[in-house]
């Protein structure tokens, strides 16, 4: 069994917005304690991808971490994210975090400028120098043009305040060195991946599905904790019709908000530059939720 600082199975949950457009802290409330008492969620990250971040501002930021962070208490972890493409406002939003009670931060790969391996190195240390709370690190290439190297990865696990990653990489040899080699905590980004880097030494998810499939991905851990490996792996195939209909359709914030909505969960639309899910989305959907 594996004792990773924010549990094995997190979700990181949507901003909810109300017909207005502005954030419905009510129903993030309402999201996180459901997600919480009914999915037995270790910990849930706000102002992540899932979460709409690049379109909240700083104040819904800080609104939103105290608003999860008074709704779930101690049953669950609350991790804010925080990365930007500028150090020092990335310090701003961390401090800002820490004062609205959250319990680590996820910190992404700075954006666009693609800064070199000794740009991430200042950036990350600097900081986690600043900060009380534990960090994430978010390692995702895909979306911000910059993947954080092995190497550095190894000298950023030297920081005793960066504890782990929230793996998109996608390249499980990568991985399955650092985790050999550091005591990072490496949590799948990617749905698909939950057990496969689980299997080399993963420690748990930061799910966009785990909205709407959290216990199944519980239960499926668990099957891997127990040494029943071939209920592991008919967990994760039986997961895998979900995963694809939110995670390759669309952008999964437009998908698992349409899927909370189907269900009556707290959700809303989405933000501009995003659009509602299409009809033939909603329709998939149905058929695996109704």
């Amino acid at each position: 069994m594996v004792h990773p600082p924010f549990g094995r199975l997190l979700t990181a949950m949507v901003t909810p917005f109300g017909a207005d457009g502005g954030v419905d802290l009510e129903a993030a409330a309402a999201l996180a304690t459901t997600l919480v008492d009914r999915d037995a969620h270790d910990g849930l990250v706000v102002n992540g991808t899932g979460g709409e971040a690049p379109t909240t501002t700083d104040r819904e930021k800080a609104d939103v971490v105290r608003a999860v962070v008074d709704a779930v208490g101690d049953r669950a972890h609350v991790v804010a994210g925080i990365g930007t493409n500028d150090t020092a406002h990335t310090l701003e939003l961390a401090a800002a975090a820490e004062k609205a009670g959250a319990d680590g931060l996820l910190a992404v790969t700075p954006y666009y400028s693609r800064p070199p391996q000794e740009g991430l190195l200042a950036h990350f240390r600097t900081l986690a120098d600043a900060t009380g709370l534990p960090v994430l690190l978010y390692d995702i290439p895909h979306r911000a043009g910059t993947a954080i190297a092995s190497e550095t990865l190894l000298r950023l696990a030297e920081h005793p305040r960066i504890v782990g990653v929230k793996d998109c990489k996608v390249d499980l040899l990568a991985s399955a060195r650092v985790i050999a080699e550091t005591g990072l905590d490496f949590y799948s980004g990617n749905d698909e991946l939950i057990l496969p880097l689980y299997s080399i030494g993963g420690v748990g998810s930061v799910s966009t599905v785990g909205h709407v499939v959290g216990n199944e991905i519980k239960a499926m851990l668990d099957a891997y904790d127990e040494g029943d490996n071939k209920e592991a792996l008919r967990r994760h195939q039986a997961l895998l019709p979900v995963i694809t209909a939110i995670m390759t359709r669309e952008p999964g914030a437009v998908a698992v908000k349409a899927a909370l909505n189907l269900l009556g969960l707290p959700s809303g639309p989405v933000r501009e530059p995003l659009v509602g899910a299409t009809p033939e989305l909603i329709n998939e959907l149905k058929a695996l939720f109704a």
